[in-house]
């Protein structure tokens, strides 16, 4: 194991598969440079003709005809910025046209009786000038009993599942007997009780 890790730990070689090239530049040999090319490499050397469909990129520059033509009177009229009305004035709310047929209108009685203002309670004082307002005698030797006080201390809050016996059986359960048709279902299946089980 030590000689693997000591194997991995070695720094990887630059020239791995070609150990006799010291430099990324190396010499053409002779017979290279006296070599001629096939027709075959030849015409493999071609540039790429374009399809018989191709057709070359047409000019950016607008042709004379268009430079020249003359805007009719209806495209003037789209080619004009769109006026906007100001903010104050598209956002403040319509004036609305009260008809005569409106104005002479009678509501009826029950609209009028659902118009009319709900009255107040017979026992209703009015708004408290404050929100402060003095104590009644009578409250303040008022004693709290022993079950107001229970009420009024905070809530105690356990752990989930704290105190709980997931095993305890209860006395109900614990005097219960079994009905007839749970006996039945209790017993194994007569086909599986054969003498071909047993052996």
């Amino acid at each position: 194991m030590a000689t693997q890790i000591r194997r991995l730990a070695q720094p990887k070689p630059d020239r791995l598969g070609y150990p006799d090239r010291c430099s990324p530049v190396w010499q053409v040999s002779e017979p290279a440079l006296r070599a001629v090319a096939s027709d075959r490499l030849s015409r493999l050397a071609r540039p790429r003709t374009p399809a018989a469909a191709w057709q070359p990129e047409r000019p950016l520059l607008a042709a004379v005809r268009t430079q020249t033509v003359v805007a009719t009177s209806r495209t003037c009229q789209l080619a004009r910025p769109r006026s906007r009305r100001p903010v104050l004035e598209a956002s403040a709310p319509k004036p609305k046209v009260v008809t005569p047929t409106r104005i002479a209108y009678k509501a009826s009685a029950h609209i009028e009786l659902l118009a009319t203002p709900k009255r107040d309670h017979p026992k209703f004082e009015g708004e408290r000038r404050s929100a402060c307002w003095s104590v009644s005698r009578a409250a303040r030797r008022a004693a709290a009993g022993q079950r107001l006080l229970e009420l009024s201390g905070p809530k105690e809050r356990t752990a989930l599942f704290q105190g709980y016996d997931p095993y305890a059986v209860s006395l109900a359960a614990l005097a219960a007997g079994p009905s007839a048709r749970v006996r039945q279902l209790c017993l194994p299946l007569s086909r599986k009780c054969s003498a071909h089980y047993d052996g």
